[in-house]
């Protein structure tokens, strides 16, 4: 089966996600889920229950799926994030007014706010989870097991889902792979972990002129996996696309955010790397091979959000001569303005290094607890116009309140999923 990356994060580009089901896929996986993303959902959801889901949503689908449902590529993705009933609520309408019809599956149970105890201690530093700030939001990490039940549909969106587990269930299915069988749920898992992250592999996140060249980025190209019975797996791209890829675009992405290459933990499997062997088998054509595992751990990790305060970000430029002391000046007049706050100021002068007679502006950055105490770090810049030295101009401020990330564990047992199927036909069309 072949499986693409249409994805690798919120912020994606959507044309190669076409190309990918052009070029013909049998599923595309749109992983646009971080750890920050779903908390800020949970934010916006508090301001709007109808607000949540990833807001790029309807954009990518009003493209998206009236190429990819008649071509039978199979879409699945967490932009379900902090509220994905109404994701699929939007789906449904976007299918309609296409005119597509087809199921669409909603994954929930990945919120788990009302189950985490507060003590907890989080995973980065032991203090409980009360004492980093008020929670306000906790997202289990689900497993493909919570995906399974959903691929009967033509669109499946998720909530907190592990990145690689959005890819080990379609694989696992098509394959008739159980997800209890160690060895293959751990090549599953690795092929997850190679695509998860869409362009990276292809060559984005890669590049360094002169150090490592990658033909073509403006016009990269995103991964697909063709998977064999036997769980390796050839990692390509469309043809004609930009990017590339090779042993060492993979080697990298092998090798992202794993701390540990014998003990990677999923919900699905405890990936071991050591004898995974990546080869290079024609032009932009890869193999990998070689996962191992231990058995899926009894815990979940939990992705945990609160309040942190809020942050300023300000800034004034100053140009022509003497700008750079000028803005060095003006920095010195808000770090006296501010002394005594009690508040962590962060001034710095940018552009000065190359041309101190040119362009630089003074950025101003601080954490205050409390909003009124940002917006008067906010105020303070702004006064340098009439209030400091000569020919400030530009000032731009923004105050906003800050989710702080925390990871903890609960027990498997404590999560339930479920799945929701949304049917659009000529009824509702």
């Amino acid at each position: 089966m072949r499986i693409g990356s249409g994805a690798g994060f919120a912020g994606d580009r959507l044309e190669p996600a076409l190309e990918l089901v052009r070029a013909g896929v049998d599923d595309l996986v749109l992983e646009c889920l971080a750890e920050r993303t779903i908390a800020l959902g949970q934010q916006r959801r508090l301001g709007d229950p109808d607000q949540g889901y990833d807001p790029l949503l309807r954009a990518r689908f009003e493209r998206l799926l009236p190429v990819a449902v008649p071509n039978g590529a199979r879409v699945i993705t967490n932009m379900g994030a902090a509220h994905p009933l109404r994701a699929g609520e939007v789906t449904r309408e976007v299918m309609t007014t296409a005119g597509l019809t087809g199921r669409i599956a909603v994954v929930t149970g990945d919120d788990v706010l009302d189950r985490l105890d507060p003590a907890t201690p989080a995973l980065e530093d032991g203090v409980p989870l009360a004492e980093h700030g008020e929670i306000v939001s906790a997202n289990a990490y689900l497993g493909a097991e919570a995906l399974l039940p959903a691929l009967d549909a033509e669109v499946v969106i998720t909530g907190r889902v592990a990145d690689p587990s959005l890819f080990v269930a379609p694989i696992a299915q098509r394959m008739g792979w159980d997800l209890d069988d160690v060895p293959r749920a751990a090549a599953a898992t690795l092929v997850g972990h190679v695509l998860e992250c869409a362009g990276q592999v292809t060559g984005g996140y890669f590049a360094d002129p002169g150090v490592k060249d990658v033909p073509g980025l403006a016009e990269l190209g995103f991964p697909f996996a063709d998977v064999d019975a036997d769980g390796s797996a050839t990692i390509g791209k469309p043809d004609g696309t930009g990017g590339m890829v090779t042993v060492p675009t993979v080697r990298e992405q092998l090798l992202y955010e794993v701390t540990d290459p014998t003990a990677y933990r999923t919900p699905d499997v405890v990936l071991d790397f050591r004898e995974v062997r990546a080869e290079r088998t024609g032009a932009d054509r890869v193999r990998i091979s070689g996962a191992r595992g231990r058995a899926r751990p009894e815990e979940l990790k939990v992705s945990v959000g609160y309040r942190a305060g809020h942050r300023a970000e300000c800034g004034i430029s100053y140009a022509g001569p003497g700008a750079a002391d000028r803005a060095r000046l003006a920095a010195d007049v808000v770090s006296e303005r501010l002394r005594g706050t009690g508040l962590r100021v962060r001034a710095d002068v940018l552009g000065a290094m190359g041309d101190p007679d040119g362009e630089c502006r003074l950025r101003v950055a601080a954490i205050a607890e409390e909003r009124t105490a940002a917006q008067t770090i906010c105020h303070e810049v702004e006064s340098l116009y009439t209030n400091g030295p000569a020919g400030g101009g530009g000032v731009r401020t923004d105050v906003r309140e800050v989710i702080g990330i925390v990871s903890a564990l609960i027990p498997r047992s404590d999560v339930t999923s479920q799945v929701t199927t949304l049917e659009v036909n000529d009824a509702t069309a």
